[in-house]
């Protein structure tokens, strides 16, 4: 019996030791979370939050997804400016984007930014994680709906697969698109729910806290709109490595 209470307690133990070292992990994590949009003070609706990004590097270089900044404002007759909302308590700071790099074909983008935040590590570009690695996801993933508070979900990577999913419709068939059928790239498949405002999140190891993977896409079942109230549970993610041959491509870290 005694043997049996202190297998539970350790038990316990451990879990609550596990608990710990991922909620301090994300508490180190949320600081270099943004989201990235428009800003146009004169405007009707003058935030306009297009998806998450992340800092890395020294704090200058946000990544997030080129399908995000690629986005329109929704009032096409003034002048917005592309920045990154900086989340503080109920409020956020606003830093402008300086410079864009952007990888159309890995659906990647670099933002320089004016300004410096706490930065996330990258991960070794050419290790490839394993099947049923926990990971977790942190980023807004119902957009700006509910105020600018990060969220983390966690899961694992489920598969390493060719970055190929049908279009549902014509519109979806751009020359990115076609050109990818042709020539797929490797991408991870994760075990974790994630929305369409997740778009540009970090993925990143429970344990080390190293960035593996910027979510791109996740699986819909039926509309976007569905995706809120039914999520598949199935998110798409660019490896790591597509963000250094970026940033190697333009020398910027």
């Amino acid at each position: 019996m005694k043997k049996l209470r202190l297998l539970l307690l350790l038990c316990c133990f451990c879990s609550c030791v596990g608990a710990a070292s991922l909620a301090d992990m994300v508490d180190s994590v949320k600081p270099a979370v943004v989201g990235v949009g428009f800003y146009a003070p004169l405007a009707t609706v003058s935030h306009q939050l297009k998806g998450t990004g992340f800092a890395v590097a020294d704090g200058r270089y946000v990544v997030t997804n080129f399908h995000v900044i690629d986005a329109v404002p929704e009032q096409d007759n003034i002048k917005f400016n592309r920045v990154v909302f900086v989340p503080k308590g109920k409020k956020h700071a606003i830093l402008e984007v300086e410079s864009v790099y952007s990888d159309a074909l890995h659906d990647l983008a670099i933002l320089k930014i004016k300004g410096e935040l706490p930065a996330i590590p990258l991960a070794d570009p050419d290790e490839v994680v394993r099947d049923g690695t926990e990971i977790a996801v942190t980023g807004f993933p119902i957009g700006a709906v509910l105020g600018l508070y990060p969220a983390t979900h966690r899961g694992i990577v489920a598969a390493y697969t060719p970055n190929i999913i049908s279009a549902s419709n014509s519109q979806q068939l751009s020359q990115a698109f076609l050109k990818s059928l042709k020539n797929p790239f490797m991408v991870y498949q994760l075990d974790v729910t994630a929305y369409p405002g997740n778009s540009g999140s970090p993925v990143y190891n429970v344990n080390s806290g190293e960035v593996i993977a910027v979510i791109n896409k996740v699986f819909v079942k039926q509309t976007k709109e569905a995706a809120i109230s039914a999520p598949s549970g199935i998110t798409y993610a660019i490896p790591v490595k597509h963000i250094n041959a970026l940033a190697e491509k333009h020398q910027l870290f």
